[in-house]
């Protein structure tokens, strides 16, 4: 059993779905999905490809309108709202390629998303020097994750994992209340897959993390409940060693043993 299973779960519930559904021209790709993500606690989506995940994340982004069921963010119904309203509510989220300036540093990459949440997004006629109380903030957000050393380098020169990491600075610049990972392992070596995974156990001790995530060393690790979806509908759910234990989940991931 990994640590995070034991602990008591934080009774928040900062996003929820019910009933959540997607159809594509007859085609059922989400079905009747149930999910309760907590404040301060990691929740992982897995299955096998074609389950549904990244549909699911698109739902709950409003990147795709569901069919049917409701969606709701600390407490609101967002089931109608759109994207980037959504974001501005708190709720924030990666993709599975990396989405930085290549050409910028990596300071500059994260005093370009705060621009947002600090009112200067649009303000195109102050001058470049306007930008410079974002530092303070800027240097604290490189330093929570380890970006400090690589501050003035390019983000093309970073490495991949690097680079995800300064990804996800530059959501938490938008202070989100909800974080959405699509795949941030994706493509890592193990060195970064460890580095990674630590720095998303300490982000989410200030905020919820919904994760799809295929390497399942990493979920047993860090993520304190798991959803398992497969043909778009959820197979079992709880922490790591219940459904790595289901034959359900066994049969999804390695097919009919008989």
């Amino acid at each position: 059993m990994s640590a995070v299973a034991a602990e008591v779960a934080d009774p928040r519930v900062v996003l929820s779905a019910r009933g959540l559904g997607k159809d594509f021209a007859g085609f059922t790709a989400v079905n009747d999905v149930d999910l309760d993500v907590h404040h301060a606690r990691i929740h992982a989506l897995i299955g096998p490809n074609g389950a549904g995940k990244t549909t699911v994340f698109n739902l709950l982004t409003k990147f795709l309108q569901p069919t049917r069921g409701r969606i709701e963010l600390l407490g609101t119904d967002i089931t109608q709202t759109k994207p980037d309203k959504v974001a501005r509510m708190g709720l924030v989220r990666s993709f599975q390629i990396s989405a930085v300036f290549p050409h910028l540093t990596v300071l500059e990459n994260v005093r370009v998303a705060l621009q947002r949440p600090n009112g200067l997004s649009t303000q195109f006629w102050l001058p470049l020097s306007s930008l410079d109380r974002l530092n303070a903030r800027a240097e604290a957000l490189l330093a929570d994750l380890g970006l400090t050393p690589y501050r003035d380098s390019r983000a093309a020169d970073l490495s991949y994992g690097r680079k995800r990491v300064l990804e996800i600075a530059t959501t938490l610049a938008l202070d989100p209340e909800v974080l959405l990972l699509d795949e941030p392992m994706a493509g890592m070596g193990q060195e970064d897959v460890a580095m990674v995974a630590g720095i998303i156990r300490e982000v989410a001790t200030q905020r919820a993390v919904l994760m799809v995530e295929h390497n399942l060393s990493v979920v047993a690790d860090i993520c304190h409940h798991v959803t398992v979806l497969q043909r778009g509908e959820i197979i079992a759910a709880g922490d790591y060693a219940t459904v790595s234990a289901d034959p359900r989940v066994r049969t999804a991931y390695m097919g009919n043993e008989e």
